[in-house]
């Protein structure tokens, strides 16, 4: 996410590097810089445009600190934007109403709206605790409805079954009433989409937004449509009452456009959901801070911590810590399930995206840390025996080398990277038992949120 964007403007700060001020001759330079990073991002001109003008207003003759180097001045100044650009804080989901609190989804085919309606269902019963209703008002998109039906059942939520019922409108007040006398705490209408705007799709969901009166009506575009996303979502917003847009397919959308225009352009509209993938638990909400810290190469640790927090094994993490704590080493066999747990965590496409100083490493060496990475050293330690695991130095034999490579059908180097790897892995978590433990530690780096590789970035 954002890697273009990301490389470019740690490459622009990076140049201002060693300036005592920031004077407008070497700003001229650096906000090009800027602008061509943002447009190449595919952020709507008139966005790049206010976004600059801002920016040099906030610069333009400001004195730097002693304890402040002028990038990094300049890294606090456009984050600072950013955010503002993005909407200050995270626009949460309004649910005080009585209950059920109806929330209408609406988009384009082919933006993700149906799974985003499944996410988001997920999201409320695990993280709000709240009782689900799903319904299906697409009566045209073939084989729509069952996969909803599929997916509710998949993420734990009541689905409405429209039986005979066929019009759009009809099914909207059917599911609502069905969700009163389930004594459900949302409904979830998920509504029929079109390859391009029409008038016939938008009369139709007026009559529905009419006709049960949502306290949420969410716009759901693809992220990876650029400029394209944020005009679409003008376009909605000028035909319905929105309340929020839900941004999907960010993990594959290397610019980050559509999110830093949509709220400009939506007249304020906030972002409050982003999917970050295609599994029902790729949904989270949106932070603008986190997200602006992210598109500057600083990381997101508070969203890592919580991530660790929220899918750590507690009984394996308890097990782990009492064995460190009575000066037992870690093993491979704990390597082993500490690997399955990253897995569960977004794998190391989610792990590194919210590390900081990501930017400053080579595309080239982040391309070869992927999940086909962390698959072949499962396969390495499950080929090899429970004693082996336990007792890593039995593996200074070959011959116990040849059988495990041979079982796992990988190379003695491959096996050799692995123990390198697990070494090194080793000496941290004796590290992490002296100092009160991974969440501990993890926790404590939530100040991290703030610094930029070479510096600090204060608030």
């Amino acid at each position: 996410m954002f890697e273009s964007l990301t490389e470019r403007l740690s490459k622009t700060f990076r140049n201002v590097v060693g300036r005592g001020k920031l004077s407008e001759e070497n700003m001229k330079e650096t906000l090009r810089e800027v602008r061509n990073a943002l447009l190449e991002a595919d952020v709507a001109l008139e966005v790049v445009n206010g976004f600059l003008e801002s920016i040099k207003e906030a610069a333009l003759g400001m004195e730097v600190t002693k304890s402040l180097s002028p990038a990094q001045m300049l890294v606090k100044i456009v984050n600072d934007k950013l955010v503002t650009l993005m909407g200050e804080s995270c626009a949460e989901l309004n649910l005080q109403t009585q209950p059920p609190a109806v929330v209408l989804m609406a988009g384009l085919q082919g933006s993700g709206k149906t799974t985003s309606t499944a996410k988001l269902a997920k999201w409320l019963i695990e993280r709000q605790k709240k009782s689900v209703l799903l319904a299906s008002a697409d009566v045209y998109r073939p084989a729509a409805i069952e996969q909803l039906r599929v997916l509710a059942k998949e993420v734990g939520a009541h689905f409405f079954e429209n039986g005979d019922i066929q019009a759009p409108v009809e099914i909207a007040k059917a599911a609502l009433q069905s969700g009163k006398t389930q004594f459900a705490d949302v409904v979830i209408i998920d509504t029929a989409g079109r390859l391009h705007i029409d008038d016939g799709m938008m009369d139709e969901i007026k009559a529905i937004h009419q006709s049960i009166s949502p306290i949420e009506t969410l716009f759901v575009v693809d992220g990876m449509m650029g400029q394209d996303a944020a005009k679409t979502a003008k376009a909605f917003n000028d035909a319905l009452p929105l309340t929020g847009v839900v941004v999907t397919k960010l993990d594959g959308d290397a610019r980050g456009g559509a999110i830093l225009s949509i709220r400009e352009i939506t007249g304020g509209k906030p972002i409050k959901f982003v999917g970050m993938g295609e599994k029902t638990d790729a949904l989270e909400p949106f932070y603008p801070d986190r997200i602006a810290s992210r598109i500057l190469g600083m990381g997101d640790i508070l969203s890592l911590v919580e991530d660790l927090e929220r899918n750590l094994d507690k009984k394996e993490a308890d097990r782990l810590a009492k064995k460190l704590s009575k000066g037992k080493e870690f093993d491979l066999e704990d390597f082993r399930l500490q690997l399955i747990q990253m897995k569960s965590m977004g794998g190391m496409a989610g792990l590194m995206d919210k590390l900081p100083g990501m930017a400053a490493i080579p595309q080239e060496v982040k391309s070869k840390a992927n999940d086909k990475v962390v698959e072949q050293m499962l396969a390495i330690i499950c080929s090899m025996t429970l004693k082996e695991r336990r007792r890593p130095m039995l593996l200074n034999q070959g011959s116990r080398k040849r059988r495990i490579t041979q079982g796992s059908g990988t190379a003695i180097q491959d096996l050799n990277r692995l123990m390198k790897q697990f070494t090194q892995m080793q000496k941290m978590m004796k590290k992490f038992s002296k100092k009160g433990g991974l969440m501990k530690m993890m926790r404590g780096m939530k100040g991290m949120q703030n610094l930029i590789p070479g510096g600090g970035l204060p608030h």
